[in-house]
């Protein structure tokens, strides 16, 4: 038991340097991306593209960045940069993720340092089939512009929609050659990504459109099963079902299946973060609690004192509040995590069922308990008599 104990322990010390390493590289990205996103656009674009109101900016692939506003009549302001040297850049709007039948904007500055942009509408995949001038973006009457400041290109444009911009594939696009005639030359590179307009949040669809919501669904499965489900049980199992012969062995497999499938999703949680370029702090740093208060609980399994020890007491209350605690904290940010995602109303009723179930087993299952602690017939000290 001892050897077991010390190799899960190194094990768990692995475990959290790597997700200790994995956040550092988060960090060093989110800052690289603030540093960027502090530029002023003001001091070098004019209105509306200088001073955007409740602009968002979001590093969506490589080096670019799209900053953009949108009002509540449904203007959309964009801003797309990303670092330039010769050729074109280009930014796409698709209706099923596909470059046919996408309407783009593309922007070069010539060698004579004059800034071109211009619309294009994809009918084919060779340059030909790339029309010119024409594209079905609701452009509006702000004439787009494109700028170059130092070795940074900006492409600016304007949108109008009947409706609110919400998920939209978009693809972007940059080559090194120069359009010819106003005809693209083919492209370097390319990606597809869907950008969520109403949270700013931007997901890599060039492996495929099913990458993402797959990848978001397990990680939701495995927090909800881990830490909303097999969790829950493990603690109810230790305070209501003691009388039973084998709780202590449904406690701890309960809390080991629930500890591991919530470690899981953690770990899923970060790579979604470092491909995706998702920044949801609340989420994350609720998620990283909970992660630590159950190694910690998995460390006090190991460090448990004896019975008759004088630090039995002061370990229960430590473990059953350290529990408590976690437990909480991981119902409200499966809760976030549902929002933050936009869960559908099957995951809301589904988890809400879940939860309601346990609190309502918990009331019942304590009511009963404390009924029969009443119950109990309470024991007076007894006297010797003596006999006369």
């Amino acid at each position: 038991m001892g050897m077991i104990s010390r190799l899960l322990m190194l094990s768990l010390f692995i475990m959290l340097i790597s997700l200790a390493q994995r956040k550092g590289m988060v960090m060093g990205v989110d800052e690289d991306a603030k540093a960027l996103c502090s530029v002023n656009l003001a001091q070098f674009l004019p209105p509306p593209y200088g001073g955007l109101e409740n602009m968002v900016c979001q590093p969506v692939w490589n080096s670019f960045l799209l900053r953009y506003s949108q009002t509540k009549d449904n203007v959309v302001t964009i801003v797309l940069s990303t670092v330039y040297t010769t050729g074109w850049v280009g930014m796409g709007f698709s209706r099923d993720g596909k470059m046919i039948n996408s309407s783009c904007m593309v922007g070069w500055v010539n060698p004579e340092g004059q800034g071109k942009i211009r619309q294009y509408y994809v009918e084919g995949l060779t340059p030909s089939k790339i029309k010119p001038e024409k594209g079905e973006l609701p452009l509006t009457s702000v004439p787009p512009l494109v700028y170059l400041q130092g070795a940074t290109i900006y492409l600016a444009f304007q949108l109008k929609y009947p409706n609110r911009l919400k998920n939209q594939p978009i693809l972007l696009a940059f080559a090194t050659k120069y359009p010819h005639h106003h005809h693209l030359t083919v492209h370097d590179d390319k990606t597809t990504i869907l950008f969520d307009f109403s949270s700013g949040n931007s997901f890599d669809v060039s492996a495929g459109p099913n990458d993402y919501t797959s990848s978001r669904k397990t990680h939701g499965v495995l927090g909800i099963l881990g830490w909303g489900l097999f969790c829950p049980f493990g603690a109810i199992f230790v305070r209501y079902l003691r009388n039973q012969k084998s709780w202590y062995y449904f406690h701890v497999s309960a809390q080991f299946i629930g500890f591991i499938l919530g470690l899981a999703g953690v770990v899923l949680g970060l790579q979604l973060h470092n491909n995706l370029q998702v920044h949801i702090p609340a989420h994350e740093g609720i998620g990283i609690l909970v992660l630590v208060l159950s190694i910690l609980q998995v460390l006090a399994f190991f460090l448990r004192p004896d019975r008759d020890s004088k630090y039995r007491k002061c370990w229960n209350l430590y473990h059953g509040w350290v529990g408590r605690i976690a437990l909480f904290f991981a119902a409200i940010n499966i809760v976030l995590g549902m929002h933050y995602a936009g869960a559908g109303e099957g995951w809301k009723i589904g988890y809400g069922f879940l939860l309601g179930t346990i609190m309502l087993v918990c009331i019942v299952l304590e009511t009963l308990l404390r009924l029969k602690k009443l119950d109990e017939p309470t024991h007076l000290p007894t006297y010797p008599m003596n006999s006369i």
